[in-house]
């Protein structure tokens, strides 16, 4: 009796919670008609219902044409249930893809204007070297007094020049620090999407073969 209590117990818990990602699911697919949808998707579902249990119930006593008419609505109400299923979970699959591309945007410019700044460090940075090898070049062209001499006024005529090229430097890695600050909690999310595609990229891999790409991952689901 308890067993009997507990089967029928998990069957209707199954049935309601199909209902509801069913109807939830074909909403989805619908969007249009909301409520119209809801109407008919729950009515389909509870009719699949009744209708399964009356067949049950009076199987050895309907008609045979009866039986084909009951038993081909039920598998199409049981084909709407799942097409409703699949519309749900396609829906969550299709939110997921557009917060990642989102997140994938945000990152993507941060780590574009992130190599801008480091462009612009080496190129600061090649531009002091240079001076630096003509300091030495003047320096290299005498041995007297005169060469060291002009090597320190070419030096002297540099200093606003490298004075700029230095606070350049200062200020590009000021941005680069600031920058990479705000992208770690944009990262963070994207390695949260990565870990819920998890499952869709090994179910690819399986399928496909190892590196999957966008295609083959929207196959997989």
């Amino acid at each position: 009796m308890v067993f009997a209590i507990l089967l029928a117990l998990a069957g209707l818990t199954l049935s309601a919670v199909a209902i509801y990602y069913s109807v939830i699911g074909l909403t989805a697919v619908f969007a249009a008609a909301f409520w119209p949808v809801v109407v008919m998707g729950t009515t389909l579902e509870l009719s699949k219902l009744v209708a399964a249990s009356w067949l049950k119930a009076y199987w050895t006593e309907i008609p045979r044409a009866m039986k084909f008419y009951m038993s081909t609505a039920v598998v199409v109400l049981m084909v709407i249930t799942s097409m409703g299923i699949f519309g749900f979970l396609s829906k969550a699959h299709l939110d997921q893809n557009i917060v990642s591309g989102d997140v994938q945007s945000k990152i993507a410019i941060y780590d574009e204007k992130i190599a801008t700044a480091k462009g612009n460090i080496d190129a600061n940075r090649k531009a002091l070297k240079q001076m630096d090898e003509a300091v030495d070049q003047v320096m290299g062209r005498s041995a007297d007094e005169k060469g060291a001499d002009k090597a320190v006024a070419l030096r002297r005529s540099q200093a606003k020049e490298r004075t700029r090229l230095l606070s350049e430097i200062a200020a590009e890695q000021k941005t680069i620090s600031q920058l990479s600050e705000e992208r770690a909690p944009i990262a963070a999310e994207v390695r949260k999407v990565e870990a819920e595609v998890g499952p869709i990229k090994y179910i690819a891999k399986l399928i496909y073969g190892d590196n999957p790409d966008a295609n083959i991952l929207e196959k997989a689901v």
